[in-house]
């Protein structure tokens, strides 16, 4: 098994300092199955100078193969890597994940025991994703009720047979905005009829900076991008699965609407409360409580994405 890590990344370079340097201390068992590994890092348009750093310490990152390639978005990015890689196994991080130093040979091992275990080899294991805002010391952050996922297929920690998603189709690179285009491609891996394995040994910590008010608006306008995204997987996949993990019902607009007052309590309404919680050191909880009316505006930028869909048609 040689596998090839592919990462894209867009303007992050302190935390993707820490992401190389995590995935260049690897440790691989004498019996391990895997020959090698290589990291392909796809720079999606970055003007931080993430290359020019990068190519300044070459003898630093001996694994790391650097491709660039204009602002396209990371569904774009993630084909060019698998396309580029030279791995029989593709495992897929994020560029602000730092993993431990078992982490591939965590993968390998799950891999190979899953296809013991289902007598076939149509299968992905998935690792744990650790949030975490300690960038000084990422990898001690305790695993949280909150970091439970329930997806499918998410690119955050996920290793597969590149054979799969060529025969898959790699990612839709209409996926341009933020959000759906990974869980979008486990769809079309769950009718070819792959299995999740879950691989909790393999751990990568996500670090984002602990939240603050100026972050709301980026934060807004992810939300209306996920929704529009979200028009995008429902087109391809009508099912009620897919409404469900977009939030296209009735019982999510009531949710959202009620805990929100109709959208009453919003980034203006609620600034003050939410910078106390934050001078009172709970920046965590502040943005558990600012995820009510993102939520709210992510089901808003849905309905609207949708009805402009269905005028266009």
């Amino acid at each position: 098994m040689f596998i090839s890590v592919v990462i894209p990344t867009y303007n992050r370079k302190p935390i993707l300092e820490k992401c190389l340097r995590a995935i260049e201390q690897q440790q691989l068992r004498g019996d391990s199955v895997v020959s090698g590994y290589e990291v392909v890092l796809v720079d999606d348009g970055s003007t931080d100078g993430t290359l020019e750093w990068l190519d300044s310490h070459p003898s630093e990152f001996p694994h790391v193969r650097s491709l660039s390639q204009d602002h396209k978005g990371p569904a774009a990015a993630r084909n060019l890597g698998v396309e580029q890689a030279i791995g029989d196994t593709i495992i897929f991080i994020d560029s602000d994940l730092v993993v431990t130093e078992n982490f591939l040979q965590s993968h390998a091992d799950a891999l190979v025991q899953g296809q013991k275990q289902l007598g076939s080899d149509r299968l992905f294991t998935y690792g744990w994703v650790i949030n975490t805002n300690n960038f000084d010391n990422p990898t001690s952050e305790p695993y949280k009720l909150t970091d439970f996922s329930a997806a499918y297929f998410a690119t955050g920690n996920v290793a597969i047979a590149r054979k799969w998603l060529e025969k898959a189709g790699l990612f839709d690179t209409r996926f341009q905005l933020y959000g759906w285009e990974d869980l979008e491609l486990g769809v079309r891996l769950k009718q070819l009829g792959l299995k999740l394995i879950k691989c909790p040994e393999a751990v990568g910590y996500h670090w984002h900076p602990p939240f603050a008010l100026d972050q709301i608006p980026r934060m807004i306008d992810r939300e209306i991008q996920r929704g529009r995204m979200g028009v995008l997987f429902y087109q391809k996949h009508p099912t009620w699965d897919v409404r469900m993990m977009i939030q296209m019902t009735w019982l999510h607009r009531i949710l959202w609407g009620i805990l929100s007052l109709g959208g009453r309590l919003n980034e203006r309404t609620m600034a003050s409360f939410l910078q106390w919680l934050i001078n009172q050191g709970k920046p965590q909880l502040a943005l558990e409580i600012a995820r009510i009316f993102l939520n709210w505006y992510n089901v808003q930028g849905l309905y609207a994405a949708y009805a402009e869909a269905k005028q266009n048609k």
